[in-house]
């Protein structure tokens, strides 16, 4: 079989996959923007992808838009190279429709099997648009642009003879008239790999080496920003950190804005931590940026305590691999997260809103480490149980685009 993964950023979420399929015997290639430099073993292909200056006169609706169908275009063409100058005629095309790569291709290619990678359905209510008051849009513009933002997605869950969503909850993000083109699984937690390990260490930068058993709170984003509730973890942290003075906070992530609004001026970090200025020691507070998935992994084998947080939006893969390392994780009572994390078994969780919660839920797991021994245990067994990447996830995805 001759299958085509699109995907902008390959392989993102098919990182497992596509190497199974090829493992398979089938015919696997990908087609991907060219400012993406991940190096695979599969044979890749790239589409021109111009950065321009954004146009201060278009509006956000506008340029979503015309940015969905300008890159569908160009994958398009990409494609019909593929067709014309070597020959290649795909059995089944899987796609990310977050990015409008997919819009043309059953034109190029009316002969085979779209699939659909469904990751997230906007809407102008209920979801992330308007979760968070102190950095939401509320007005009429802005249910515009969230709608505009929706008609690619629409358009290619029309398109789709079928589609994978990998939670529950993000599948129900999709209206109803497509909810049944889409089957539930998830891309898959490696648990052979992401273990406990009560050795594990991690050398801060410029700063302390951290073992498995000391007092360390952890949180990752890939941005410190809203979308990840980084604002309440470190509005929570004066009083986290009064209660425990031996903690030390490792905090990774960059500067950017992967979701939602970029700040006006300097970084969404930058500003959170004006707020609590002179009430934290910063020398017990350490900001690793973006890291390495070694150094990813050794921290959250040392980790007493992860926090970790989210509006209703995508689920993050770091949340499920921080409980198959056997994580200690205090989140937020949100809708993505409570259909992994059930309160007082395998986790804690706490209003997003509630930072006075969040500070005396974070200090009573990092006081007294015992008490939270069972729901460890229960934060990995649940990974095992149900995300398992070799048992579980993986065989369901090869059937998945097998047609089997």
């Amino acid at each position: 079989m001759k299958i085509l993964f699109v995907h902008q950023n390959f392989p993102g979420q098919f990182k497992h996959l596509a190497p199974a399929l090829a493992q398979r015997g089938h015919h696997v290639i990908a087609l991907t923007a060219e400012h993406n430099t991940r190096q695979t073993a599969l044979r890749t292909y790239r589409y021109p992808m111009p950065d321009p200056a954004p146009d201060p006169r278009h509006s956000r609706m506008g340029t979503t838009y015309t940015a969905m169908t300008d890159r569908a275009h160009r994958a398009a063409r990409a494609a019909v190279q593929l067709r014309d100058n070597i020959g290649f005629s795909p059995d089944v095309i899987f796609g990310h429709s977050g990015w409008g790569e997919t819009l043309f291709l059953r034109e190029v290619w009316p002969d085979a099997r779209l699939l659909n990678y469904a990751e997230f359905y906007y809407a102008t209510k209920g979801l992330d648009v308007g979760f968070d008051p102190e950095f939401s849009r509320d007005d009429i513009a802005g249910q515009f642009s969230v709608v505009a933002r929706q008609a690619h997605l629409a358009l290619s869950m029309v398109q789709a003879d079928a589609a994978l969503s990998p939670t529950e909850w993000q599948a129900d993000s999709f209206p109803a008239a497509f909810r049944d083109k889409i089957t539930i699984n998830h891309d898959g937690i490696d648990t052979d790999y992401l273990t406990p390990d009560p050795l594990a260490r991690y050398q801060v930068p410029g700063g302390p080496l951290l073992h498995s058993g000391d007092e360390v709170l952890t949180f990752v984003a890939r941005n410190l920003e809203p979308y990840r509730g980084a604002h309440i973890f470190l509005r929570s942290l004066p009083e986290v950190m009064a209660a425990r003075p031996g903690v030390h906070v490792v905090i990774v992530g960059g500067d950017g804005a992967s979701y939602g609004a970029a700040p006006r001026h300097g970084s969404w970090k930058d500003q959170f931590l004006r707020e609590v200025q002179g009430r934290l020691d910063m020398s017990r507070v350490h900001f690793t940026g973006r890291v390495p998935y070694a150094d990813f992994m050794s921290i959250m084998r040392i980790s007493r305590v992860h926090a970790y947080l989210t509006v209703p939006f995508v689920l993050s893969w770091s949340l499920l691999e921080a409980m198959s390392m056997g994580a200690c994780v205090v989140a937020s009572r949100t809708g993505p997260v409570e259909e992994v994390i059930t309160d007082g078994e395998n986790g804690r969780l706490v209003d997003f809103f509630d930072i006075d919660r969040w500070s005396e839920m974070l200090v009573d797991a990092l006081e007294a480490p015992y008490r939270y021994d069972r729901i460890r245990e229960n934060a990995r067994r649940t990974i095992i149980e149900n995300y398992d990447l070799k048992r579980i996830c993986l065989p369901r995805l090869v059937r998945f685009v097998e047609g089997g």
